[in-house]
């Protein structure tokens, strides 16, 4: 019985570590296509996602955490997502 448990827990904690390591090497590779999409939009001249113009606006006022619930509801963001593109677009108010 003790061999077993210990088996088991042997598995899963390899399996939890499998995953891990998965999730981390896409989180990864997702980071690395969004700097070549933007890259690309940069040069392609591809306008701004429109929802822009009214975040930099509600950032503007002060009212971030609006901005983040609109970036979210407009886009599909997650919470962490929302914030990440909020304060990309104080850190770089407009696109050249």
């Amino acid at each position: 019985m003790g061999y077993t448990l210990l088996s088991v827990g042997l598995v899963m904690a390899f399996i939890i570590l499998a995953l891990y390591l998965k999730v981390n090497d896409l989180e990864k590779r997702i980071k690395t296509m969004k700097r070549t999409l933007d890259q690309l939009a940069k040069q392609s001249d591809i306008p701004e996602n429109p929802i822009n113009d009214e975040l930099r606006k509600l950032i503007k006022e002060g009212k971030d955490i609006k901005a983040i619930k609109k970036a979210r509801e407009a886009l599909g963001l997650s919470l962490l997502e929302g914030k990440e593109y909020i304060d990309e677009l104080k850190n770089n108010p407009t696109r050249n």
